[in-house]
């Protein structure tokens, strides 16, 4: 009798894990988001007052379209987190047929703003966002149904490289080199982890190196980007305009930054302060402890997305899981790494802090898949901790005592 109590006060703790392993959500992702989405709205109000009133509006304006963006996009991302993922599979290639047919609008209707065509709606929809996100579950749909022929060219590096080109052409075009690299390095990364061939991967890199390297050769506007970058190489005078002005930010700000809302270079002359150049302000504010603090929450964001990836149910939970945060991943290391000079200048958001729309719902969106992969692969353990915890059960039960019970350290009794 001793013995059953003791080995019941054991088990307790185990049986306090397996509830709360048994959350509707991923607790860890659910902060960092969280963490993310404040800093967001913060930095938006402080940054937003000025673009506000040259647009002719109130100056709370952007700042209040942000927090209706970040409720859309959390009811969104709840929404989604309930959704099976597998339900996708008939609607992805339907899904991505009509982003195509938009980008091709966009191309179309040519509303040029900040020398690029990329939005519908008066500048309020960009669907190479979403081009993003549906490239992401169309490939990983595909690949997980094809392992047996994605190394055969015909079967299978032809067709991906034909999506994944189509797409990221059509996003080339408008142009936004940055997002079509985005997808290009998306599929790239995808082909890898489902088991592509190291040759086959070698062939798709170098055909995607070589296109490039063609568009950037013949674009304008990639042309100028790396001719800046390389004279700021060598002498940062010779930056763009919109560079300096960044690097004038993060100076300012130091180690510990000048304060929250007491950034000056976002009122004279620091381009686009509410969106690609957020982290700028972020700099200057806060310092270099606040941008590092905001990488942190990006490193750890990508880090939770792994570890849920590889607690999937299957194969194409994993992808999803992998490919969808790498791409926000992706997306937060352009951004940062153009601010502090690395890379040539891309004009992409700062995924869930820069103020917009298209970014926040497509991103939030994103993060309600990944949140519903991790509830599956939940699901998945508590079955097998559950069977696991039976057959130990039934075994305890046997009068003959064959299974030794445990003392409350954990140790096997003699």
């Amino acid at each position: 009798m001793g013995e059953r109590a003791v080995t019941n006060e054991y088990v307790k703790p185990a049986a306090r894990r397996s509830s709360a392993a048994r959350l509707p959500f991923d607790v860890p992702l659910l902060l960092i988001v969280a963490s993310l989405l404040v800093i967001g709205l913060l930095m938006v109000y402080s940054t937003s007052l000025d673009a506000s009133l040259r647009m002719g509006q109130e100056p709370t304006y952007l700042f209040t379209r942000q927090i209706l963006w970040v409720l859309l996009g959390i009811g969104t991302a709840v929404g989604l987190s309930f959704l099976d993922y597998h339900f996708y599979k008939p609607f992805v290639l339907w899904a991505l047929g009509v982003i195509l047919v938009l980008l091709l609008i966009v191309l179309i209707r040519n509303d040029v703003r900040f020398n690029s065509s990329r939005a519908l709606f008066e500048g309020s929809f960009q669907p190479s966002e979403f081009a993003k996100l549906g490239i992401i579950l169309y490939l990983s749909f595909w690949l997980s149904s094809h392992r047996d022929t994605m190394n055969l060219f015909g079967d299978g590096l032809l067709p991906l490289l034909s999506i994944v080109g189509l797409t990221a052409g059509m996003i080339v075009l408008q142009p936004d080199l940055s997002a079509a690299a985005t997808v290009v390095l998306l599929g790239i990364l995808l082909f890898f982890l489902a088991g592509g061939d190291l040759k086959k991967l070698l062939i798709f890199v170098v055909f995607v190196v070589g296109i490039g390297a063609f568009v950037v050769s013949v674009s304008r506007t990639g042309q100028a980007r790396i001719s800046d970058y390389l004279s700021g190489l060598k002498d940062l005078t010779g930056s763009s305009y919109h560079v300096q002005r960044i690097y004038e930010a993060i100076i300012k700000g130091g180690m510990f930054g000048v304060g929250i809302g007491e950034a000056d270079t976002k009122f004279t002359g620091l381009p686009l302060p509410h969106t690609d150049s957020i982290f700028a302000v972020i700099a200057e504010e806060t310092g270099l402890v606040g941008a590092f603090v905001v990488v942190a929450l990006y490193v750890l964001l990508l880090w939770r997305g792994l570890v849920i990836a590889r607690r999937a149910p299957d194969q194409l939970g994993a992808l999803i899981s992998f490919g969808l945060t790498s791409w926000i991943g992706i997306e937060a290391l352009m951004n940062v790494s153009v601010i502090v000079g690395l890379f040539p200048f891309t004009g992409n958001a700062l995924p869930l802090i820069s103020a917009g729309g298209s970014s926040m719902l497509a991103t939030m969106g994103a993060l309600g898949i990944v949140m519903n992969v991790a509830r599956r692969g939940v699901v998945k353990e508590t079955a097998e901790r559950s069977q696991t915890s039976a057959i130990v059960d039934m075994r305890g039960r046997d009068r003959w005592r064959s299974v030794s019970g445990a003392n409350r350290y954990g140790n096997p009794q003699e």
